[in-house]
């Protein structure tokens, strides 16, 4: 895991990336220029635990394709929780933490993910360990918004462009709402259409 992000502002993007895809590219972008952050680490999963393990592409497979999508030097994938032996964000952003104590970490999520949250493990304790950024994500925003999670950090939320360039110094719980152009790529359409012997592009 040669990684050496000590003094920086790291996003850190989860998910199976079963595949990767060019949605994942533009919520890092995005963040890259909204957030001001140094880099984006795409945290390519073994397994995710809300997942079912039928249909997942092997870890090797997942990481390659996410290292041909992502083209951008401050846009890194990894197998980080591979590496750390990992399953649940909670575990890896406590290990992450003591790995690198002087890296502050942005936590990046779709606005789908911030409806599940509260099935997340440990996810109260998870909030407290790193800001979060929650991108616009087509049919999915507006009821993020009004969830169970987003009521429950209603007064840690920061607005305002000054709010999203400093939210990686902010002191959690923090988190922000991103608008951005909707990007409609998803991985369960792009499977969808490979079972059904239709291209990608």
């Amino acid at each position: 895991m040669a990684l050496k992000p000590r003094g920086r502002r790291i996003g850190l993007l989860g998910g199976s990336f079963n595949p990767a895809h060019a949605g994942h590219r533009h919520i890092s972008l995005a963040a890259l220029a909204r957030l001001g952050l140094d880099e984006v680490w795409w945290l390519v999963s073994p397994q995710n635990p809300l997942k079912a393990v039928a249909g997942m592409a092997p870890l090797a497979d997942r990481l390659a394709e996410a290292g041909r999508l992502a083209r951008h030097p401050r846009i890194r994938p990894t197998d980080i929780e591979a590496c750390l032996g990992t399953r649940f964000t909670y575990d890896t952003l406590v290990a992450l933490r003591r790995r690198f104590p002087a890296t502050r970490f942005v936590w990046l999520m779709g606005a789908d993910n911030l409806r599940q949250l509260p099935a997340w493990r440990r996810w109260r304790d998870l909030i407290r360990l790193a800001p979060i950024a929650v991108f616009d994500r087509p049919t999915y925003s507006y009821p993020a918004l009004a969830s169970k999670a987003a009521a429950r950090l209603r007064r840690a939320r920061v607005t305002g462009r000054g709010g999203l360039r400093a939210l990686a110094m902010s002191r959690p719980p923090a988190w922000a709402f991103v608008w951005l152009r909707r990007h409609p790529a998803s991985a369960t359409a792009i499977r969808e259409r490979g079972r059904r012997g239709v291209g990608n592009s």
